[in-house]
């Protein structure tokens, strides 16, 4: 576990209030073991890394199928603890979700697919992965978009990434009805929170060598609510001299994305206007298939697709894109300090985009999951470092 020293330096150094004590080693969770029948399948394996997975809805199990196999061919030292907690196939409860939370906060690691969110109002207002990621404290969500080379869109070369606040803003769950017809949705900002995310923007573009921070808001209009999240930003800002620092309106910012992408680097935004970016910005690259994602509290890390669809219509075609969900689990293991994996499997993925013989059909192809998988397996290869 010596490998564990240099780990996760975005959780330590990225968050202003990281506690040093909770990183204890990684180990199996005894009370996760017996909540979950689930893992009973689990292999257990000495010395690997223990990780909860949850599939998720729509192809979110064949995805995870795509990373327990190249995993396999790979050898990577990870033993996947896998929960299932879903609203569309009915398995979710309070009891379900406790389990989920105990292997995570145990594991401290987790990838997960898309928790789909029925749009039917049922008496709680708070869906299942918003409650996951409040409880968790997944405060900062991560959407590195870049181009696949060998794979042409409109926009290529883009290397850009979105941090957005997933914790409070428009989603905060609060909504009632005042008077007959009126409903009141409730958008909380607050000065922590917004300062929290600020920080952990301009942390990251310090680590990552990048040159610009941008600030998505819509102040013109929400004086209070969004003036505040943009004060708290330039606030952050001038403690960072070195990172140049610009505001845009989120309209604006929707049209030059389209327009004019390369003219960004890091963005940093409220929950909506990050969700609606997450998305409109994996369109450029080549949509919801090819785009990671990682989400971020203090003590714990969460690897997922950076657009999250359960892309429902394809459940059970063999034809969804399980290039997004590799590239996150490479990033899980890089996270991990297993970068001679990371490489390998990333390596390979990107392999298999530049060659262009295996393509799902998202991408223009005809090949199908099954074909992707073993053509990234084919591609593995001992990688240096």
């Amino acid at each position: 576990m010596a490998a564990l020293s240099g780990v996760r330096w975005l959780t330590r150094a990225l968050v202003a209030a990281a506690n040093p004590g909770a990183w204890r080693s990684l180990s199996t969770s005894v009370v996760a073991q017996a909540a979950s029948r689930s893992q009973a399948e689990d292999v257990r394996v000495e010395g690997a890394f223990p990780v909860t997975m949850l599939p998720g809805d729509g192809v979110g199990p064949e995805l995870m199928h795509a990373v327990k196999e190249v995993f396999k061919a790979a050898s990577v030292p990870v033993e996947f603890q896998e929960h299932h907690l879903s609203e569309v196939q009915n398995m979710a409860s309070e009891e379900r979700l406790e389990q989920v939370l105990s292997s995570m906060k145990e594991n401290k690691v987790a990838i997960i697919g898309k928790i789909h969110t029925p749009m039917e109002y049922k008496g709680e207002l708070a869906s299942y992965d918003m409650r996951l990621r409040r409880k968790l404290d997944l405060f900062a969500n991560v959407v590195h978009v870049k181009s696949l080379p060998g794979y042409m869109t409109r926009h290529n070369n883009l290397d850009l990434v979105i941090i957005r606040e997933q914790t409070e803003g428009e989603y905060s769950s609060l909504e009632h009805e005042s008077a007959r017809g009126v409903i009141e949705c409730l958008k909380i900002v607050t000065r922590t929170k917004s300062q929290r995310i600020a920080k952990f923007a301009f942390d990251y573009a310090t680590k990552k060598g990048r040159s610009k921070v941008t600030a998505v808001h819509k102040a013109n209009i929400m004086k209070l609510g969004d003036g505040l999240f943009l004060q708290c930003c330039e606030e952050v800002a001038e403690l960072y001299p070195k990172i140049k620092f610009e505001t845009m309106i989120i309209d604006n910012c929707c049209m030059q994305l389209v327009q004019n992408p390369y003219q960004f680097d890091v963005l940093v935004m409220p929950n909506l206007y990050g969700n609606i970016i997450d998305n409109l910005a994996a369109g450029l690259v080549g949509g919801a298939g090819v785009v990671p994602g990682e989400s971020y509290s203090a003590e714990y890390a969460v690897f997922e697709m950076g657009a999250r669809h359960p892309f429902a219509q394809a459940v059970g075609r063999n034809i969804a894109n399980p290039t997004a969900m590799l590239l996150s689990a490479s990033n899980m293991l890089r996270h991990l300090n297993l970068e001679y994996h990371s490489n390998m499997i990333a390596d390979a993925v990107k392999k298999v985009i530049k060659v262009g013989k295996v393509r799902t059909r998202d991408m223009g192809g005809y090949s199908t999951t099954t074909d992707f998988i073993k053509s990234v397996i084919g591609h593995l290869h001992p990688h240096g470092g």
